[in-house]
C-alpha cells in the first residue's frame, strides 16, 4: 500500500518521500516515480520508524529536500503473532515491537512533522493507516487488533487538538488487501474467504487504499476530520 500511495501522490504533483526499513526496496519506488514524473518528484529515506534517530532523518530529509511537509502518511506496519497462550518472551516481544510501529510512531512522527504542517499553505493532511481490526478482532493477534485500535483512538484526539491549526487528522482501515502482508495466504484460501466474508467477493488491491488516503488529502475532503475510513467491501458489516 506504501508504495501504490507514493505513486499515485506523485501521479497528482506531489514531490514524494519513501520511506522504508528495507533500503533496496525504498530506492525501487523512487526509482520508478523519478522514471516517470522526473529526478525531483521523490527521494528516498530508510529507517525504522519505531526509532527516534531514524524518524528525526525522516523529518530532516523531506525538509532539506523541500522545504516542508504539507501531508503525513503514517503508513507502517507489523503484524505479529500475540496469542494470549504465546510463551512470555514471544508475546512480550511481538507487543511491544507491534505498538511501537503501529501506534506509537505514529504519534513521533505527527509530533515532530507539526512545525512544518501547520505552514502548510492549504492546511496540514496527516492520514494514518490502520485497519478493520480497529473494528472487528482476530484470535491470535492482541497486538496488532490492540495497536489499530489505537490508531483508531490517536486520530480522533488528535484531530480534536489540531484542527484548530486547519490540520485534518484521518484514519484508513483497509480490510482484505493483496499486499505483501497477505502474501503468504494462497490464493484458493484468498478466493474462499472473500466469497464467505466480502460481498464484492474479492480481495482490493493496494490502489484502492491509495485512492481513499489521497481522497483524504484533497480540497474536497477538506472539512473531513477525525474520521476513520473503511475499505474493506463491506466485509465488517456482513452478518453471517
Amino acid at each position: 500500500m506504501g508504495r501504490a500511495t507514493a505513486h499515485l501522490f506523485a501521479d497528482e504533483g506531489a514531490h514524494v518521500l519513501v520511506v522504508d526499513r528495507d533500503s533496496e526496496r525504498v530506492q525501487e519506488v523512487v526509482q520508478e516515480i523519478v522514471g516517470a514524473h522526473g529526478a525531483d518528484a521523490a527521494r528516498g529515506c530508510s529507517g525504522d520508524v519505531s526509532h527516534a534517530p531514524d524518524r528525526a532523518e525522516i523529518i530532516r530529509s523531506v525538509v532539506e529536500a523541500w522545504g516542508g511537509i504539507d501531508v503525513l502518511v503514517n503508513n507502517a506496519g507489523v503484524s505479529l503473532v500475540s496469542s494470549v497462550f504465546s510463551d512470555d518472551e514471544s508475546f512480550a516481544n511481538n507487543w511491544d515491537q507491534t505498538i511501537a510501529i503501529n501506534v506509537s510512531a505514529h504519534a513521533h512522527l505527527i509530533r515532530a512533522a507539526l512545525p512544518y504542517l501547520q505552514k502548510a499553505p492549504n492546511g496540514g493532511r496527516v492520514v494514518n493507516i490502520a485497519s478493520t481490526e480497529a473494528i472487528v478482532a482476530t484470535g491470535g493477534l492482541s497486538a496488532y487488533t490492540a495497536s489499530k485500535h489505537a490508531v483508531i483512538g490517536l486520530t480522533k484526539s488528535f484531530a480534536v487538538e489540531l484542527g484548530r491549526h486547519n490540520i485534518t487528522v484521518n484514519a484508513v482501515c483497509p480490510g482484505p488487501i493483496d499486499t505483501a502482508m497477505t502474501a503468504g495466504i494462497n490464493d484458493e484460501a484468498k478466493e474462499k474467504y472473500a466469497r464467505r466474508k466480502v460481498p464484492l467477493r474479492r480481495y482490493g488491491t493496494p490502489e484502492e487504499v491509495a485512492h481513499m488516503t489521497l481522497n483524504l488529502c484533497l480540497p474536497a475532503s477538506s472539512f473531513v476530520n477525525g474520521t476513520a475510513v473503511v475499505v474493506d467491501g463491506a466485509m465488517s458489516v456482513k452478518h453471517g
